[in-house]
């Protein structure tokens, strides 16, 4: 198995060098990742030992030893094939499971002999560069070398879809919920045939809902999901004292998720801004409202490649402009009995212990998704401090009651 990664990798080293109309998406994600360099992955593509090495997981002079097509360069540690026609026979007669997941040897071996391979099908298999830590950090890293787009970035916190660690299928969602974000994930797949057809005013999500019922776990979850790099902004925090500056602030959030395009903008307490304006309001404020506007007009899915999800909690709050700027508005209320259970199911699938979830979603009526998963936090903690690992249903309950102590302080002031 060694020999063939070691192959596999100088092949296709080899043959993104010689087709130029292959690009860094047909690159195999695990190889990607070990090529990146400033600006992405620049022709021609150099094997260094180290690479390979990282690549097979280990010392290779052995490995490379074995290969007769196979020369290293001990001054420049670079690994070279000899023959690249003995090598693509070598390896059609044994790597054929590693072409059919390699999109650029399947785009060579598509016409080679009777080999059954496909560039298209290996290209399904195969994540884009967009879904990489490694591409979203050289992007990022080029982006702060030009002090305007420095500052820019200063306004937003960029993830890769690699450093989220909530799962889309860890979230309780409501069969509603789950065909919006099915609509969007085949809006993402479908982005050419919907610009032929000239709809292309998709990907426009307003959450609303009160706090803790997942509106930006929803958000981050579908970033990973999808594998977008997610562009995360709160209102509040881009709202200058300076008249005006907060109208440039708005403008350069979008002009970033542009630039990091395909990407989730996701704006929180998008009410900051977003609010019903009134004739007595300062020109500014009318000014901000109308290019938050205006940039959410000139913004979409399908020509630019970004996902715009907005978030608040006081919909009531929102401009009525606002509300038709939207492809549809998502409801996160306060989850129902049945959505409560799978919150639980959730939260207690690795804790051990002997639960009686029923009783425990009648026990919290009202509770949030953040709440329930508080309960559970609370009943785990008190359980270590008692030094057992084990947790009870009198540890869960005992976690409600003081939950609710707490809920009902907060609501008193």
């Amino acid at each position: 198995m060694e020999m063939l990664k070691l192959v596999e990798l100088l092949l296709t080293a080899e043959v993104y060098n010689r087709y130029n109309e292959l690009t860094e998406d047909d690159i195999p994600k695990e190889i990607r990742k070990l090529l990146y360099n400033k600006g992405g992955i620049n022709r021609p593509v150099v094997v260094k030992y180290d690479t390979a090495a990282k690549y097979i997981g280990g010392r290779i002079e052995n490995v490379i030893k074995s290969i007769p097509f196979v020369d290293y360069n001990t001054f420049t540690k670079q690994i070279k094939l000899t023959s690249f026609e003995i090598a693509t026979k070598w390896f059609a007669q044994r790597g054929l499971d590693l072409i059919k997941r390699n999109p650029v040897l399947a785009f060579y071996y598509q016409n080679y002999d009777s080999l059954n391979v496909s560039y298209e099908e290996a290209k399904k298999l195969n994540q884009p560069k967009y879904s990489d830590r490694e591409w979203l950090r050289s992007v990022l890293a080029e982006l702060e070398k030009n002090p305007e787009t420095a500052e820019m970035l200063g306004l937003v916190r960029v993830y890769s879809p690699e450093d989220i660690r909530v799962d889309l299928g860890d979230v309780a969602l409501s069969d509603e919920q789950v065909e919006e974000i099915r609509k969007i994930e085949i809006a993402l797949e479908e982005r050419e045939f919907l610009k032929r057809i000239g709809l292309t005013d998709i990907g426009k999500l307003l959450f609303i809902g009160p706090p803790g019922t997942g509106k930006t776990t929803t958000a981050r979850a579908l970033s990973k999901k999808l594998g977008l790099p997610l562009v995360e902004v709160k209102l509040s925090m881009i709202t200058s004292q300076y008249l005006g500056e907060t109208s440039k602030n708005i403008e350069k959030v979008f002009e970033i998720a542009k630039m990091l395009s395909p990407c989730i903008l996701f704006i929180d307490e998008f009410d900051y801004v977003a609010k019903t304006r009134t004739s007595d309001e300062h020109a500014a404020v009318k000014r901000a409202v109308n290019t938050l506007l205006k940039s959410i007009d000139e913004i979409n899915l399908v020509e630019d490649g970004v996902i715009l999800i907005a978030a608040t909690n006081h919909p009531s709050l929102l401009d009525p402009a606002v509300w038709r700027r939207f492809d549809k508005i998502v409801e996160f209320p306060e989850p129902s009995e049945k959505l409560r259970k799978r919150i639980f199911e959730l939260a207690l699938a690795r804790v051990p212990g002997d639960f009686n979830i029923d009783e425990l979603v009648s026990l919290t009526e009202g509770f949030t998704g953040a709440e329930i998963k508080l309960v559970v936090r609370e009943a785990v903690l008190k359980a270590l401090l008692d030094g057992r690992k084990e947790i009870t249903q009198d540890d869960l309950i005992r976690a409600i009651n003081d939950v609710k102590g707490r809920l009902r302080l907060k609501y008193s002031y």
